[in-house]
């Protein structure tokens, strides 16, 4: 039976400070001058993944930097702390190991970590985009959004997430805009497309003017902090955000009863699991990235897998296939870290219609 480390870290100081109660009162500069100096340490003992063919266990390990100090550190401060994360796994038995959050992002988005390892290595990138691809056209459906008349955006659209997104949308998409900050990147990535499925895609760097007209929105920079704003989305918008740190603002849930944002890659686990840590999903639910990492140990494939900037669509078919074998599934819908019911989404729905006169927006498909 294979064994799996996923590497976690405190996403904000307010995940610090439920663990250690007592840096609440402390300032903020001494807290991260603190968490700087804390080797990577075991959180949870991880059991119960079971299918008809195979099981496996495993840990969380942390990785004690914030999000902040993940991007702002030096780089390479910052990724000798994550292969010390990764080498603690090792030392408890880890034959696969997944990067979490920021620590699959860093750098050239975990290929020095593998190099510097000896179990394999994965992002979990490829179920990933699986799944939240998965999502958000069940939230098209629901919200009664005609994808082949919707306009899809693609935010981070050059990562190693946004890119293979936008390569698989591209098959049934008639209006994808991908957007990132690299304009060159951007541009090889359109051509790429329009070789691969023939569709000629609309790029560009200009955030405040794509989002307002989109109607379907993937959101996965890997920025520390939000990048879509409350106010520029348009009524009836779908955003599904696969970021962590989110890419939207958490002002949409307080400010925005017409809009339907999603979280990507929240996954069911087959089996009695117990993660032994309360990281903010129901019972046996996870993200995509970590089923990803149970899924190849439960496998017995211990190779690395989601590496790099270049997540081939190949990728995310083979693991697709893996995840239905053992019974990995979508897990419904999430938003902020609470479950959002069938019924809420046709209740947004309905708000929006009667927005405009009751002048559907949407087709009438469900």
């Amino acid at each position: 039976m294979g064994k799996f480390a996923f590497i976690i870290h405190p996403i904000e100081l307010e995940d610090i400070y439920r663990k250690f109660n007592f840096m609440r009162y402390w300032p903020t500069r001494v807290v991260e001058g603190v968490m700087k100096r804390i080797p990577p340490f075991k959180v949870s003992d991880i059991t119960g993944i079971e299918s008809s063919y195979g099981e496996t266990s495993g840990w969380f390990i942390s990785c004690p930097l914030t999000s902040k100090q993940m991007v702002t550190l030096p780089q390479d401060y910052v990724i000798r702390k994550i292969i010390k994360a990764g080498k603690a796994a090792e030392e408890l038995g880890a034959d696969v190991i997944g990067l979490g959050a920021m620590t699959s992002v860093v750098g050239d988005a975990g290929v020095t970590v593998a190099k510097n390892i000896n179990a394999a290595v994965t992002t979990g990138n490829s179920y990933t985009v699986a799944t939240a691809l998965e999502g958000a056209k069940k939230a098209a459906e629901l919200m009664g959004v005609d994808r082949e008349k919707a306009e899809i955006l693609i935010v981070g659209a050059t990562g190693s997430i946004g890119s293979v997104a936008a390569r698989i949308l591209a098959r049934e998409a008639k209006y994808l805009t991908l957007l990132a900050r690299d304009e060159r990147k951007l541009e090889y990535l359109a051509r790429q497309i329009i070789s691969e499925s023939g569709l000629a895609v609309r790029v560009t760097s200009n955030i405040k003017k794509a989002v307002p007209s989109a109607d379907i929105i993937i959101a996965v920079t890997g920025s520390a902090d939000a990048v879509i704003d409350v106010e520029d989305l348009k009524p009836g918008a779908i955003v599904c955000d696969v970021a962590r740190p989110r890419d939207v603002s958490k002002k949409v849930a307080e400010k925005r009863d017409d809009i339907l944002v999603i979280e990507g890659g929240v996954v069911e686990v087959p089996g009695k699991v117990n993660f032994n840590f309360d990281f903010g999903f129901p019972p046996q639910t996870s993200y995509a990235c970590m089923a990803e990492t149970m899924i190849l140990a439960m496998e017995n494939r211990y190779e690395n897998f989601s590496l790099g900037r270049d997540i081939r669509v190949s990728q995310v078919d083979t693991i697709s296939a893996l995840a239905q074998k053992h019974g990995f599934q979508l897990a419904g819908f999430r938003s902020f870290e609470k479950a959002v019911s069938q019924e809420k989404i046709l209740a947004i729905r309905e708000k929006v219609e009667k927005k405009h006169n009751s002048k559907p927006l949407f087709a009438k498909n469900i």
